[in-house]
């Protein structure tokens, strides 16, 4: 696009950087060498690796043998990780290796194309409301931009997905939502079953009925110590598949601490292979309060642009989301009241990233 922007006026750079569509990469093309205020952040929302405990390489789950001889160990890592970090990561989970490294290839593609094509997905313009080209999270109500481009692409059916989603990335991240449906579907058994709560096929499609896959993009920046890829924020579904590249920078925090100066973080290393696996706050609610949906951000970094590809696996908007009436009956309170999922995805939608206050609009 042929438009220009000053760093230092916030109309001029959020009109480049949100309005026009040219995103965080069209100012790092810019030739940018000094991040402006508007994505500076306060100090206790800065990613201090001083503050960073060791990176986690104990959660790695073989997903093969769930049904195998080992399948009660397995179950049993699955069900604590859920219960603890809220994270983990799987290998041997179904999803072809190689569909990884295109939906890595895919995503670069995407974003390296010219402003002008990216922006026809916009929001207001884009051809379908199931396609959304944008940046930082709901960047009209940030006081500091996060460091981010991304495509998001829900998925309603095959014909509309290949009529409406981008040419550079539809076919993949179809194939990706396709083949990862089963092993989502598995863990979700294994994670309820846990509790002893009969759920069957019809349940378990309701609870992973809408699936969102972003196609995230992290531009090197000149200042990755003021800045954040992501705000602090936990994911509003049942569970959240993440494919990595091998740049890292994901972190989550551990447990929760009243002071943000006592605050432990700890990484998410990027192992090849892997996908990531994190419990959202759907989860949270329909456990009662037994599994965690994890708090996690982004740092940026000044070396190389980043990318990640999340399927966000969510109950369909008129399914009712509350704890297990099993669950309430054993712990003889509900922390959570019963809500339809669209309205909290509504309320989700219509803040700025902070920590885990979603969770706040359903509250008992």
């Amino acid at each position: 696009m042929a438009s220009t922007f000053t760093s230092n006026d916030d109309n001029s750079l959020f009109n480049f950087v949100v309005k026009e569509g040219n995103g965080v990469k069209g100012l790092v093309d810019s030739g940018l060498t000094e991040v402006p205020d508007r994505y500076i952040q306060p100090p206790q929302h800065r990613i201090n690796k001083l503050h960073v405990a060791e990176s986690l390489k104990d959660m790695t789950i073989d997903l093969s043998e769930l049904d195998g001889p080992n399948h009660d160990q397995v179950a049993k890592a699955i069900t604590h990780a859920a219960e603890t970090l809220g994270f983990f990561q799987v290998v041997n989970h179904g999803v072809p290796l190689e569909l990884l490294e295109s939906l890595k290839v895919a995503a670069h593609k995407f974003f390296a194309q010219p402003a002008e094509k990216k922006a026809v997905y916009l929001k207001g313009v884009s051809p379908s409301p199931m396609v959304k080209y944008g940046t930082s999270f709901v960047p009209e109500k940030e006081k500091s931009l996060e460091w981010k481009d991304y495509v998001s692409m829900t998925y309603t059916n095959d014909a509309d997905a290949h009529n409406f989603w981008p040419n550079e990335c539809k076919e993949v991240a179809l194939e990706y939502i396709k083949t990862s449906t089963e092993m989502v579907k598995k863990l979700l058994q294994t994670l309820i079953g846990n509790f002893g709560v009969k759920a069957d096929d019809s349940r378990l499609d309701e609870l992973v009925g809408l699936k969102m896959v972003n196609m995230n993009f992290y531009p090197t920046c000149p200042n990755p110590e003021v800045t954040v890829g992501v705000g602090r924020h936990s994911d509003m579904g049942t569970l959240t598949v993440l494919l990595q590249d091998g740049i890292g920078g994901l972190y989550v925090k551990k447990g929760e601490s009243a002071f943000p100066e006592d605050e432990e973080w700890i990484e998410i290393p990027p192992i090849d292979g892997a996908l990531v696996i994190n419990v959202g706050d759907t989860l949270q609610i329909l456990s009662n309060g037994r599994y965690k949906s994890a708090e996690h951000r982004v740092r940026t970094t000044s070396i190389e642009s980043r990318v990640s590809v999340p399927i966000f696996n969510t109950p369909l908007p008129v399914v009712k989301i509350g704890p297990f009436p099993e669950l309430v009956a054993r712990d003889g309170v509900a922390r959570y009241r019963e809500v339809m999922f669209g309205e909290y995805m509504n309320n989700f939608f219509s803040n700025s990233h902070d920590g885990k206050k979603s969770l706040d609009f359903a509250s008992a």
